[in-house]
């Protein structure tokens, strides 16, 4: 189990990022990364990566440029003295232990309540919400399934790379033929599990559709923050000790 996530007081804030979906092909944006980890990340608490940070993961025996170069910026800007917490995305369910001990990240479940500052927060990647599109939630169950998972990683190395392109290009054809807000979270999911956590406030990812929702839970102010995607730009959102939200384009 990881350590409790408390964050000492200080002046500094803690830092969210997820969906950078990383690959060789986008070189401009791993560019971003690699200099948001080596300058401003180094500014930070603590980094929580939500999620998808490549666009795919074969597995921790991947030894490609892409796996070297994030690996790399990660360690250091643990090794700087950042602590730096990572959630499974679908894109990179298969991350592992290896990864974590490369890197220096914990681990940590999806969901996952963070104590930040005094104040309970569930820290989720965002697709279990998203239970009105049937189909993804089948293809979730599967690619989250251990035993699946074991499967996929004995498998040669181009073997997955094939699987994974495979995966993408279905991905990209459910997406462009299913209805937008059927891919979005579904309402009663979140104040359920909310609910079931007993917090009031939420941040995940994976949608792509940043906002910061107020809400009323159980009669109480509540509020769920959802982090953009990594597309043309890098995106940041910090909360600071007296729990200012400042959401950043960089």
């Amino acid at each position: 189990m990881p350590p409790p996530l408390y964050a000492k007081l200080s002046t500094m804030s803690i830092y969210f990022i997820s969906d950078l979906h990383l690959q060789l092909s986008a070189p401009k944006l791993l560019k971003t990364f690699t200099t948001f980890m080596a300058t401003e990340a180094k500014q930070a608490e603590a980094l929580y990566i939500l999620g998808d940070l490549f666009e795919a993961w074969i597995g921790d025996d991947d030894s490609s440029k892409l796996a070297h170069i994030v690996k790399a910026s990660i360690k250091a800007l643990v090794q700087a003295g950042v602590p730096v917490y990572f959630m499974r995305g679908n894109r990179d369910v298969a991350i592992g232990e290896r990864f974590a001990k490369e890197t220096g990240v914990t681990l940590l479940d999806d969901p996952y309540v963070a104590n930040l500052y005094n104040t309970p927060v569930l820290l989720m990647h965002g697709d279990l919400l998203c239970i009105d599109d049937e189909k993804y939630q089948t293809f979730r169950r599967k690619v989250y399934d251990p035993t699946f998972r074991r499967r996929f990683l004995s498998l040669p190395r181009f073997i997955r790379r094939l699987i994974a392109a495979w995966a993408r290009h279905k991905s990209k054809q459910h997406t462009g033929v299913t209805d937008l807000q059927i891919q979005d979270v579904n309402a009663t999911a979140v104040t359920t599990i909310m609910s079931e956590h007993n917090v009031l406030h939420m941040i995940h990812g994976h949608t792509h559709r940043p906002a910061i929702h107020e809400m009323t839970l159980n009669n109480k102010a509540a509020q769920r923050i959802v982090l953009p995607a990594w597309h043309d730009a890098g995106h940041l959102l910090k909360i600071t000790p007296d729990w200012k939200i400042i959401q950043t384009e960089f």
